[in-house]
């Protein structure tokens, strides 16, 4: 009994010690690959992350094609129409005048009357919005609209024109500095201030079309209150009734300026011709009589 109790405790220690270094050699096979994989994928690591950053990339915006403007680089020509309504419309004109004022714009054409106004009002464009917020404030609006058109393609245009006509007005330069008889000098100079003046159009259009990029423009019009109120009450059958009113008053008013006017020729050259008139009729009244008694006479026999 004992000796079966020894063998069976040598076996379990047997058993354990095999346990034992398999897991030791297990663990250090297993730390081999790790480490191995770890050693290769050190040298990989650049073009991982060079992958992640281009997926990152792509996550966002694709960049705009090679010779075009992107989004951020568009040319718009903005403007804007403004419509408002106020107790006390020359008030609203002066704030107006101090809005423009603080953000580096001016006003351009300008009427205004006891209850209407209109005014241009030019401001830098990346400012519009806010000056139309701003405005928009001084009454209440009753119309607002913003417009954009994109002029990029013909900035590009222009640009590239501008590239091609200047390089040819060097060509022709150099070309009158070569020049030696006077008939070469006086063609080369014809060409030269013909190719100068195009260049000069085109620098033109460029100014213009980047002052319009630059600037935007700002329709307003304002309208006292009463007004405002007494053309919304104009509609249906009564608003008919008192347009088709105003319309006889104006055709009265327009008919009576015609007379007035045709008065005076009237006066001078009518009452001639009339008086002339009657005095041809009344001489020619004693001739009709006569004419019909010798009309009445009787005829002479035939002679046989």
């Amino acid at each position: 009994m004992r000796k079966r109790v020894r063998w069976v405790a040598a076996a379990g220690i047997v058993l354990a010690l095999a346990g034992c270094s398999a897991n030791d050699s297990g663990g250090e096979s297993a730390a081999m690959p790790m480490s191995a994989d770890t050693k290769q994928a050190a040298p990989n690591q650049g073009p991982a992350n060079k992958e992640a950053t281009d997926s990152k990339a792509g996550s966002g915006k694709a960049p705009a094609p090679a010779g075009q403007p992107g989004i951020t680089d568009r040319k718009l020509v903005r403007t804007a129409s403004l419509e408002l309504t106020a107790p006390n419309v020359a008030d609203v004109i002066s704030q107006v005048r101090v809005i423009t004022q603080g953000a580096a714009g001016y006003t351009g054409q300008e009427s205004t009357q006891e209850k209407r106004a209109s005014v241009n009002v030019v401001v830098p464009s990346e400012r519009l919005d806010g000056v139309l917020d701003q405005l928009g404030k001084l009454g209440k609006q009753v119309k607002r609209e913003v417009t954009a058109t994109d002029v990029t393609e013909q900035m590009v245009d222009v640009d590239s024109r501008l590239a091609t006509q200047r390089a040819s007005v060097e060509r022709i330069r150099a070309l009158l500095a070569r020049a030696t008889s006077v008939s070469e000098i006086a063609s080369v100079e014809s060409e030269l201030t013909s190719r100068e003046a195009e260049l000069e159009s085109l620098q033109k259009r460029r100014e213009s079309l980047a002052g319009s990029v630059a600037m935007s423009t700002i329709s307003l019009q304002v309208k006292a209150e009463t007004v405002a109120a007494a053309e919304e009450s104009r509609s249906g059958f009564l608003g008919g009734l008192a347009d088709g009113w105003d319309a006889f008053l104006t055709f009265g008013g327009g008919l009576l300026t015609v007379l007035g006017a045709m008065a005076p020729f009237l006066l001078v050259f009518g009452v001639p011709a009339a008086a002339l008139v009657w005095w041809l009729r009344k001489r020619r009244r004693p001739a009709e009589p006569a004419m019909a008694t010798a009309s009445d006479l009787p005829s002479a026999p035939p002679l046989d």
